[in-house]
């Protein structure tokens, strides 16, 4: 029996509530360990310990069981029905100024023909790790980590694969080692062909956040990204406007070259709620060509980012249901 509570204070040291169902039985120690959001390094580290700790008090042999629960991370898609509309930057922003709201989040870059976040999340040189088949997320701006297609192919390189292809790409982007990462934010390639229609077939999104400028046409695309996620059933959770005024550094004159509260008018129309504007403001595009995303920043800017990740944070923690 003292052998048990040496071993058993040993395990309960190092690994704590992690460790159960612990066995010793002529010298020989088992138990489960649950490894559950730990990465290799960690479980390895963690699995020496053990080992070393408990032969040191005796044990003639060491048998860990390591399992792990995992849990699905939550996939927010932000769309849009055309290029062009700042998809890209949104999806930066909101995933940085979630994590700065204390969210668990990452990124992922769907845009398998034209990916960008790389650049956006001041990474481009970083390269992530696989083990096995899975591979593990690289951190970017504000600590998010992310994968992006533009990690795995060459600078430059044009990607001319086939849908299939594809698909398979961006489920190994998706099913990758997130840890504890509760909420994915996926940058979607534009449109609503097969690459989008394979990512809500195989990795349901729980919502969507559709992105738009204010001028008829892109609202009219705008309109069909949201007719194609009504259709799978996969909830909007808002749309947001962009390029939404430009205010001239020289004169001070606030002007609207691509219109006003389009957006907002549409989103009153479709019933579905406004999450808020983004400017047409050249301190983004300074901003994200630098890889430091604006939401990491202060001003109206960052506040704009902010109060949008607030409302899809409410809306994750209060769901609506799905249409019927």
């Amino acid at each position: 029996m003292t052998d048990f509570n040496a071993f058993s204070d040993i395990v309960s040291t190092l690994a704590g509530p992690r460790a159960s169902g612990l066995k010793v039985d002529n010298g020989q120690v088992s138990f489960v360990l649950d490894v559950a959001a730990m990465d290799a390094q960690q479980r390895d580290e963690l699995d020496a310990r053990l080992r070393t700790e408990l032969q040191q008090a005796g044990a003639q042999s060491v048998r860990i069981v390591m399992t792990a629960e995992r849990i699905a991370p939550r996939l927010i898609a932000v769309a849009s029905g055309k290029g062009g509309v700042g998809k890209s930057t949104l999806s930066t922003n909101l995933a940085v100024a979630m994590a700065l709201a204390g969210r668990s989040v990452g990124l992922v870059d769907a845009d398998i023909y034209g990916p960008s976040q790389p650049r956006l999340m001041g990474a481009e040189d970083s390269k992530p790790e696989a083990e096995g088949n899975k591979l593990f997320p690289v951190k970017g701006a504000g600590g998010v980590p992310f994968l992006s297609m533009g990690q795995l192919a060459k600078p430059g390189q044009a990607i001319a694969w086939r849908g299939p292809m594809a698909g398979n790409a961006l489920s190994q982007l998706v099913d990758a080692h997130w840890g504890n990462v509760r909420d994915i934010v996926v940058d979607m390639p534009p449109g609503t062909g097969d690459i989008q229609l394979s990512m809500i077939q195989k990795h349901k999104p729980m919502g969507a956040v559709i992105i738009s400028t204010p001028q008829d046409l892109a609202l009219m695309d705008a309109a069909r990204a949201i007719g194609f996620f009504d259709t799978a059933k996969v909830p909007i959770i808002g749309l947001v406007e962009n390029m939404a005024g430009y205010l001239c550094p020289h004169c001070g004159e606030m002007s609207d070259p691509f219109g006003s509260g389009g957006a907002e008018a549409a989103a009153a129309e479709l019933g579905i709620p406004f999450l808020g504007r983004i400017p047409l403001d050249i301190a983004i595009r300074k901003a994200s060509d630098a890889g430091t995303p604006p939401a990491l920043g202060e001003g109206p800017i960052a506040s704009a980012y902010g109060a949008i990740a607030r409302q899809v944070i409410e809306w994750l923690d209060d769901p609506k249901a799905p249409p019927a």
